[in-house]
C-alpha cells in the first residue's frame, strides 16, 4: 500500500478554499485540479509499504508526542516559480512547530530505513498541477517559462492575497493514497493526537 502522513484540513476552511477554486479553476482549464476533500498538508511521503511496515510506521508514529499549534491558511503561490509553473497552491504560515512536527516523523520513520527528506519541509496546499510534463515542485532542467497557469496568475495578481483562516492542528494521520484514473483516493489508517 501507498503512504503518507499528514494534516487534515478543517471542514470550514476546505469549505472556503472550494469556494475559491469554484472561482478560479476556469483560468487555468488544462490544469489537474484538486478536489476539496482530498486537501491535506503531507508531513511525510512513504511510499510503497506491506501491511506488516504499515503496522511499524503506526507504532512508531504513536511514540511522538508534541503540542497541538495553529495554521493560518492563506496566499498563495506557484512551485517551481511564477516564470514556469507547474504546481499552483496556497500556503501555510505556522509557527516553528509545524517543521517540528515534520522533522520529528522524519526521524521516527528513518529509524525503519525510510529515506529521510533532502529537502526543507515546505508546508502548502496543492490546488492544481500543470497538465502534461512533470509535476514535480522542484526545478527541473527541461523547465521552460510556459503559459499554462498565465490567465490565473493575471487574475490573481488582481485580487488581495486570499485568507482561508485559522485552524488548530490536534492529530496527524497515517494515510492510505490508493491512485485511479478519477484522482488519488485517500484513506486515513490511524490517527496520532497532539498535546
Amino acid at each position: 500500500m501507498r503512504l503518507f502522513v499528514a494534516l487534515d484540513i478543517d471542514a470550514n476552511i476546505r469549505g472556503r478554499i472550494a469556494r475559491f477554486l469554484d472561482g478560479v479553476r476556469e483560468f487555468a482549464p488544462e490544469a489537474r485540479w484538486v478536489r476539496p476533500e482530498s486537501l491535506h498538508v503531507t508531513l511525510k511521503f512513504i511510499g510503497e509499504k506491506s501491511g506488516n511496515e504499515a503496522d511499524e510506521i503506526k507504532q512508531a508514529l504513536t511514540i511522538i508526542t508534541l503540542d497541538a499549534f495553529d495554521l493560518n491558511i492563506r496566499g498563495y503561490g506557484f512551485f517551481p516559480g511564477a516564470r514556469a509553473p507547474r504546481v499552483f497552491w496556497i500556503g501555510i504560515e505556522a509557527g516553528p512547530q509545524l517543521a517540528t512536527l515534520a522533522a520529528t516523523i522524519d526521524e521516527r520513520l528513518a529509524q525503519l530505513n525510510i529515506p529521510k527528506e533532502e529537502h526543507a519541509f515546505n508546508a502548502h496546499l496543492t490546488l492544481a498541477r500543470g497538465a502534461g510534463g512533470s509535476s514535480s515542485p522542484r526545478k527541473q532542467k527541461a523547465d521552460r517559462p510556459n503559459r499554462k497557469f498565465q490567465r490565473l496568475q493575471e487574475k490573481l495578481g488582481a485580487l488581495s492575497a486570499p485568507e482561508f483562516g485559522t485552524m488548530t492542528a490536534r492529530e496527524f494521520f497515517l494515510y492510505q493514497s490508493q491512485l485511479s484514473p478519477g484522482g488519488s483516493k485517500y484513506t486515513k489508517l490511524a490517527g496520532f493526537a497532539l498535546r
